[in-house]
Parts: structure tokens; C-alpha cells; sequence
């Protein structure tokens, strides 16, 4: 079974985490039984747009096993530091299907998918936009933005990436599946810009992944999203 997790962490301090970047990303690299992880910077609020908010990092990983993840954030330096932050949101996620590539590499490669799932959903989407494509895509993204906020259903969401443009994903969490397709295939704003990634072949590499959320701990902008803690 292939074990993802998804980390959100926010720091006290605007400047410090920007410096540590390379080292933490090297950090992450080497970590005992991780497949594949990214550090990631997030931009402010729920947006999908160019801001940037320096204090706060997001990390997504797979792992060869749930007991390498449990000792990454049990014991590990960078965990130990991010434990030390203002804010940290920790959630172990099983997929539930995943089509696409990043960087080359299906992360998710091997799973076993849940065929039936109750409950609330974690949505990841990823990809490298065309530098021809930007400037239609950065039009596109603010009356989505402007729609996220008020869907029902959405419990928390985020807009991440490796670079502050080109290279963006969201990852989201939702109260169940229908609410997130009810999003994904009924919003106007949504769709829109769904057909026209298509039709104008705006991304040269994308993934698009829904998990099953098994264990989360922490809060998310001052809340837990997914309810009381389930991960001491």
C-alpha cells in the first residue's frame, strides 16, 4: 500500500525559513524511506495566484512504509524543527486514484487504490505550465480563486509550487467526494478553465491525485480542518 502525507507549516518568522530553503529541501531529499517529496512554497490565503506568503512551507511525500513517515515526524531534525514553528498541520493520506507525472515520475506508481470510501476527500494537482501559456493562465486563475471561497464543502485548500509561477499545484481538503466534484465539473469558473487547459494545451506535465485522509494532527490557519486530531 503506498503511504502519502501532506505538511503544512507556518513560521513565526517571515525571513529565516526563505533562507533555509536549499538546505531543507536537501534535508528532505535524504530522508530514510522516502520514495519521492517535494518542500514547497505556498502562496497567501487559498490563492493559486503569484503571491507568496515566506512563512509559510508546504511538504508532500510518499513513503515506503507508514512506520518510515511515523519516524520522519517523530524524529527527524527538520520534523523536530517544523514542531517549533507557529503552526503545523500533519495529514497521512491513501490514495484513492491518480493520473499524470511530476518531473517525469509517477509518484504514486504501485498503488491500490480504495475501491469504496465514506468521508472526506484530499485533492493534490500539479503541473508545469507552457511559458507560452502563463499569461493566459494567471488571467484564468483569480475568478476561480474568487469562486473557491465560498464552494460548500471545501474544508481547507492551498495554493503550493516549486516556483512562484510555472510550476504550481493545490492541495485541498474537501467533506467528501461529491462536494469535490460538484467543484471540479459543475463550477462555471472551474470548467472553464479546465476546457481551456485542454483545448490550449497549456501544461506540458501534470498529475492530478485524490486521497483517502487516514491520520491528521495540528491546525490549519488556526483550525483542524478534518476535526479532532487523530495522530498523537
Amino acid at each position: 500500500m503506498v503511504v502519502a502525507s501532506f505538511h503544512l507549516v507556518r513560521h513565526a518568522g517571515a525571513f529565516g525559513p526563505a533562507a533555509r530553503l536549499p538546505l531543507d529541501r536537501r534535508a528532505l531529499r535524504r530522508v530514510p524511506g522516502l520514495r519521492f517529496g517535494r518542500l514547497l512554497g505556498t502562496g497567501e490565503g487559498q490563492t493559486m495566484t503569484t503571491s507568496a506568503d515566506l512563512r509559510r512551507w508546504a511538504a508532500f511525500a510518499v513513503w515506503d512504509d507508514v512506520a518510515d513517515l511515523v519516524r520522519f515526524r517523530e524524529h527527524h531534525p527538520l520534523s523536530r524543527r517544523w514542531d517549533r514553528a507557529a503552526e503545523r498541520f500533519d495529514v497521512q493520506l491513501r490514495p484513492l486514484g491518480s493520473r499524470g507525472t511530476w518531473d517525469g515520475v509517477d509518484p504514486l506508481a504501485g498503488q491500490d487504490p480504495a475501491v469504496d470510501h465514506d468521508g472526506p476527500v484530499a485533492v493534490l494537482t500539479r503541473a508545469t505550465v507552457r511559458w507560452r501559456r502563463l499569461p493566459a493562465f494567471l488571467r484564468a486563475v483569480p475568478p476561480v480563486d474568487a469562486h473557491l471561497g465560498s464552494v460548500e464543502g471545501l474544508l481547507a485548500a492551498a495554493g503550493i509550487g516549486e516556483w512562484p509561477i510555472g510550476r504550481q499545484a493545490t492541495f485541498s481538503l474537501w467533506r467528501d467526494a461529491e462536494a469535490m466534484q460538484r467543484f471540479s465539473y459543475r463550477s462555471a469558473e472551474h470548467v472553464e478553465v479546465v476546457r481551456r487547459t485542454r483545448d490550449e494545451d497549456w501544461y506540458g506535465e501534470e498529475l492530478f491525485a485524490r486521497f483517502a485522509p487516514v491520520a491528521w494532527t495540528g491546525t490549519w490557519s488556526g483550525e483542524g480542518p478534518l476535526g479532532p486530531a487523530t495522530w498523537v
